[in-house]
């Protein structure tokens, strides 16, 4: 009986002792100039696997930590690590706040050059931080992790790894400028980005700020519907790296190698980042063979002198899906859905055989008995087997671009900085397709697709004795166009506070770019040579017979120099903040085309001293002009409003037609005006922000080569094209607890054309540049298309447990218009809006659990990302009344049947191991 007694006891004594024999550490990790919440950061339990990382408000959790006494850290890239010494007892909760201070070597200079708002700043932007970044982007292409945004829709068009596109408030990319670390990426000629060129940045990425409008960005560079900040990881960290292993749907393998080293002797640091990626693509042939490099360093020469080096590149292959279908095309089903009751009626849907949502017209099966080589120029010229043996893709992109900068942070007293970057970026690579005539099979299952096999027997037995009596001789080819090129630039500021409340920075922006565009031979396709007479200076049979990396088609240079100078002050007051710039830009164009003999040719313009024909377009100046103030009118209510405007010179294809040497004598800088107000509202547990804006673009800069009844080539240019872009924008983040935070974004927008124009046709440049003919065009009232104008997204983010969180993504796209051109609207009884592509919804889910594991200072995060959760079927792209896939096809039927589209992706996922070291 007393045993009995004393094990009762024993028992009352001792569970309550166990359960009690631990304790809680939770907090807030905040940034100790700014006071805003550091999302991500690492806290953690030295000598203990015990940690959490911050949630979206910055506050964390440490639950289970046996009573004692430990040293407690915080850290998150960019700042500087901190730690703390508590005492832990028994069932008590101890509260540890971080304020953190940005990392020395790091500091606000790349900021600076990079023009990052902050919430002073009067303009509309999101930030997304690093964490982020690794909670929602899951590998795809850099702008879809900013797709919750207000006004930004991004899409990865026909599903090629790096072919995605962004627009913002209704303006492509041309029109939005893109920076990596306040260095304009944008291509030199026409404006657009491709982001397969950056493949490795996202894993490189510290943060990404996309600042919608004009933005506060104080170089002379227009950036009309936004500008989106890339900022790298700085070469500042501590010690240490991460191992990152990722698989996904359609073959998807991708190995993600980070280490830095610290800071070494308080004067030097170097991080570095390598990334292998492979995948077969959901499309068929749309496979992706990349690698990406990252590289940082920094070093301190001295208290007033600090060097930056960043490199980044990513060399990669991948198939395309270029060729939109008709939707018919993909699935009867959904056809029969959207397909007007006449269309069907008439047969719609036996015009076009479903080939299935995978179907992709750019890839073909071949025999793998074939065994032709293919030739292309990336890291040199090579001759190489094609990518697989069993099919030939149309259309595959290669290209390897990287980017050096080199920064230079100089303190020249403590009221004047200097932040100078040099940089280039130079590039090999390109495109393919067909030359010549190529068998193509038009009935099922090919529908368009290349008869590899039949052209390759066809090729394999073609005598032509007016060039040889023993070669074959190809009718058709595979051909790389290719575009090698490099850009050398440099941004200087000169930063100097005139007081305590009134800064200025003045700088200069220098770029300068050649561009060599030509066609080469990559397949002959059974032949031994092919035979090409576009070069004027070839007049032989022998030199017009062209081999393996041959020159065929074209072959023409174009320069590119700019030069742009601004000067920006800044004057804080109390609860006042206001802001005035000024930018003016100078370019110029120069255009060689090697391939023509201009005196034979009797094209108008200058002869080198080859004789190739050489233009020279005038120089092109462009100003701008904005501001904008922000007033803090109560504790957490912020107003804001900014005003500007801006002239942007036209893009090189809008002044020279490099591939018929037509030339605009006399192009017109494109005009914008616009404005916009808003609130920034953060109290509590409780942030809002919401704003409208306006914006009218005239004259807009639009060229097209036009054909004339006899023969001859000319410009078409847009001048007078008028459209108005407004709408209201809104962002909510709410935490009622710690578990559980709700974000959300909301943007309706009227994007319109305001009237009807009269463009100018300049029918004969090349003979006669004086003639001038004019093109009606009827474009009133016409909704602007390719991106959906109203917009709203939910994320309910969920944080069960210590290291754990969920989210759940909601998107939803309405008020769509499909893209079309201007041009088409040359009929005054021809005013219906394009086709309104149908509203959707989609769904993401992403987790991830930091594990309760630390190996040696290993410590093991679990990821998981579901894409399109709900597998829904829907348009992503879409071209009205297109050219090649209209089921009327009279131009002016504008709906579904008449339109080509790009599906969405069905559900797919991405899920992974981090190893942080």
């Amino acid at each position: 009986m007393k045993k009995r007694l004393s094990l009762f006891v024993w028992v009352i004594v001792l569970v309550p002792a166990l359960a009690f024999g631990q304790g809680v550490i939770k907090g807030t990790v905040t940034d100790a100039a700014t006071g805003e919440a550091l999302p991500g950061a690492n806290v953690v339990v030295q000598g203990q696997p015990y940690g959490s990382a911050s949630d979206l408000s910055g506050e964390y959790m440490i639950e289970g930590v046996p009573v004692g006494t430990y040293t407690i850290t915080a850290s998150v890239i960019g700042y500087e690590k901190a730690s703390q010494t508590v005492a832990v007892a028994s069932g008590i909760t101890v509260t540890v706040n971080f304020q953190l201070a940005q990392e020395a070597i790091m500091g606000s200079a790349l900021e600076v050059l990079a023009s990052r708002a902050t919430r002073e700043t009067p303009v509309a932007y999101t930030d997304v931080s690093k964490q982020e970044m690794a909670m929602r982007l899951g590998s795809r292409d850099i702008p879809l992790v900013i797709n919750t945004a207000p006004s930004v829709y991004a899409t990865q068009q026909g599903g090629g790894a790096g072919d995605a596109r962004i627009n913002v408030r209704g303006f492509n990319q041309r029109n939005v400028a893109i920076m990596i670390n306040g260095v304009p990426v944008n291509d030199m000629e026409n404006g657009w980005v491709y982001w397969s060129n950056w493949d490795g940045v996202g894993d490189a990425t510290s943060s990404i700020q996309l600042q919608r409008g004009l933005s506060a960005v104080n170089l002379a560079t227009p950036s009309i519907g936004g500008t989106m900040n890339i900022l790298t990881d700085p070469a500042a960290h501590k010690m240490g790296g991460v191992l990152k292993q990722e698989i996904g749907s359609w073959g998807f393998m991708k190995t993600t190698a980070n280490f830095n080293t610290g800071l070494l002797s308080d004067r030097f640091a170097l991080s570095g980042t390598v990334v292998r990626k492979t995948g077969d693509g959901f499309y068929k042939g749309t496979w992706t063979d990349a690698w990406a490099y990252y590289l940082g360093a920094s070093y301190a020469l001295n208290s007033s002198n600090r060097f930056e080096l960043y490199a980044v590149g990513a060399p990669q292959r991948h198939g395309q899906n270029l060729y939109m279908q008709n939707i018919a095309r993909y699935s009867q089903e959904y056809a029969e859905e959207v397909f007007e009751q006449s269309a069907l009626d008439s047969g719609a849907l036996a015009a076009f055989s479903e080939a299935g949502r995978d179907f992709n017209q750019n890839v073909g099966d071949v025999s793998s008995s074939y065994s032709g080589q293919q030739f292309f120029n990336m890291y040199g010229e090579r001759t190489v087997d094609r990518y697989s043996s069993d099919f030939i893709n149309e259309r595959e992109n290669y290209y390897h671009k990287p980017q050096v900068n080199l920064n230079w942070y100089l303190n020249l007293t403590e009221a004047m900085r200097l932040s100078t970057v040099a940089y280039f970026s130079g590039g090999s690579g390109g495109g393919t397709g067909t030359l010549g005539s190529v068998v193509t099979n038009y009935g099922p299952p090919a529908y368009g697709q290349r008869d590899w096999n039949a052209e390759i027997a066809q090729n394999s037995s073609n005598i032509d004795s007016a060039y040889s009596t023993t070669l074959n001789k190809s009718g058709g080819i595979l051909r790389n166009s290719v575009n090698s090129q490099w850009t050398i630039g440099a941004i200087s500021k000169l930063n100097y506070d005139i007081s305590e409340n009134l800064k200025t920075v003045v700088g200069v922006d220098w770029r300068t770019a050649e561009i060599y565009h030509y066609r080469e031979v990559r397949d002959l396709l059974g032949g031994d040579y092919f035979v090409d007479t576009s070069n004027d200076f070839d007049t032989t049979p022998d030199s017009q017979m062209k081999k393996l990396g041959d020159k065929v088609a074209y072959n023409f240079t174009n320069n590119v120099d700019w030069f742009g100078v601004f000067a920006q002050g800044e004057y804080k007051t109390g609860p006042l903040t206001a802001f005035g710039m000024y930018g003016w830009s100078q370019i110029q164009y120069k255009y060689t085309n090697h391939f023509w003999d201009a005196s034979n040719d009797g094209i108008s313009g200058n002869e080198n001293d080859d004789g190739e024909l050489y233009m020279e377009s005038p120089k092109i100046s462009a100003g701008q002009i904005k501001g904008g103030a922000s007033f803090e009118v109560m504790s957490g209510l912020r107003l804001f409003a900014n005003l500007g405007f801006v002239n942007k010179v036209p893009i090189f294809d809008n002044v020279i037609d490099d591939y018929n040497g037509a030339i605009n004598d006399d192009p017109k800088p494109e005009k914008f005006t616009s404005y916009e107000g808003g609130l920034d509202y953060r109290v509590g547990n409780i942030t809002a922000k919401a704003n409208y804006y306006s914006t009218i673009w005239k004259d807009q800069s639009v060229s097209r080569s036009k054909v004339a009844e006899d023969g001859t080539d000319g410009l078409v240019s847009l001048e007078g094209v008028n459209s108005h872009h407004s709408g209201f924008e809104a962002e909510l983040g709410f935490q009622p607890m710690q578990m559980f935070r709700l974000d959300g974004s909301m943007s309706i927008g009227n994007w319109i054309y305001t009237d009807d124009v009269q463009a100018i046709w300049r029918p004969d440049l090349n003979t006669d540049p004086t003639l001038r003919d004019t093109l009606q065009l009827f474009i009133k009232d016409l909704k602007v298309g390719d991106a959906p104008q109203t917009q709203f997204a939910l994320a309910a983010s969920v944080y069960p447990i210590s290291g754990m969180s969920a989210q759940l993504v909601m998107k939803y796209y309405d008020n769509f218009y499909a893209q079309y051109e201007p041009f088409d609207r040359d009929d005054n009884a021809d005013r219906a809006q394009s086709w309104k592509i149908p509203a959707y919804t989609l769904f993401d889910f992403h987790g991830s659990y930091m594990l309760p594991i630390n190996v040696g200072g290993i410590r093991f995060e679990a990821f998981a990302h579901i894409f399109n959760l709900m597998d829904s079927f829907y348009v992503q792209d879409a071209v009205d009344n297109s050219q090649y896939n209209a089921f009327t096809g009279d131009g002016k039927n504008h709906a579904a049947d008449d339109a080509e589209v790009f599906l969405g992706a069905p559900r797919s996922f991405n899920a992974g191991l981090t190893l942080h070291f």
